[in-house]
């Protein structure tokens, strides 16, 4: 390979352990999902990496180097040839733990400045796709989640309470709204239990689907009349980290 003297780096928390993470660098159907239909990658060294964008443009290479869960190396150019050949730059993707989700660090090597500089934002879009990507499949319950959470307002046994609430959120779980400002599950299985006692029989109930984004999500809400929204954040093993109310006037 030519000299590849001119570099772009980035780096990106993925909201997911790192070896669901690595999977996308060794599965063409996980590939695929991310570049768009008809990608592969044969993830062992020499063998083929394939890119067919969503728009019809082909990129193509070969895996230089693979130890998973931590690091995958493959050559990347066109098909057509523009701006570089197939296999004219290297890229070095590294991933290491950070809490409980993944930090992507990537290295693109490439013979020239221009091809440097027409990548940056690529990149930096393809990154971002990447993560909502595989955001979208290990928070493909959130939907599920979301009610569980609901539901565990309406159960009156502290205890069947307080295990189902453990099914779904973390130890530290905090949760604000204009009446709330919770630290932990045990505050928060005691103030549901303060709801009950002086709102006997609010059910809050999910109105709609879901929104998420890369662990975010949004739900709207009924309840005994009135409605809102929640906001969730998840955290990289699928459990609620908090949850922020707001109720509409």
């Amino acid at each position: 390979m030519q000299e590849l003297p001119f570099t772009l780096e980035r780096s990106i928390v993925i909201h997911a352990p790192r070896e669901i993470v690595f999977r996308y660098f060794t599965e063409s159907a996980r590939w695929a999902n991310w570049w768009g239909a008809g990608s592969t990658i044969d993830a062992v060294p020499g063998g083929k990496v394939f890119i067919r964008y969503p728009n019809g443009v082909e990129a193509s290479g070969e895996v230089v180097y693979i130890r998973p869960p931590e690091r995958i190396v493959f050559t990347f150019g066109y098909v057509s040839g523009k701006p570089m050949a197939p296999g004219g730059s290297r890229v070095t993707i590294r991933l290491q733990p950070e809490g409980a989700g993944t930090r992507l660090h990537l290295v693109h090597e490439l013979a020239d400045a221009e091809a440097r500089d027409a990548h940056i934002g690529g990149w930096r879009f393809q990154l971002s796709v990447f993560g909502n990507v595989v955001a979208n499949e290990l928070f493909a319950g959130a939907a599920q989640v979301v009610d569980a959470w609901f539901d565990a307002w309406a159960v009156a046994d502290n205890d069947a309470r307080g295990k189902a609430l453990a099914e779904i959120v973390t130890p530290q779980v905090r949760f604000r709204d204009r009446y709330a400002a919770i630290e932990g599950i045990e505050d928060l299985n005691a103030h549901t239990e303060a709801v009950q006692k002086f709102m006997p029989g609010v059910c809050m109930v999910r109105k709609g689907d879901v929104r998420h984004c890369q662990g975010t999500v949004l739900a709207d809400w009924e309840a005994s009349g009135h409605s809102g929204t929640n906001v969730f954040v998840f955290r990289a093993d699928g459990k609620i980290e908090t949850v922020t109310g707001f109720t509409n006037p």
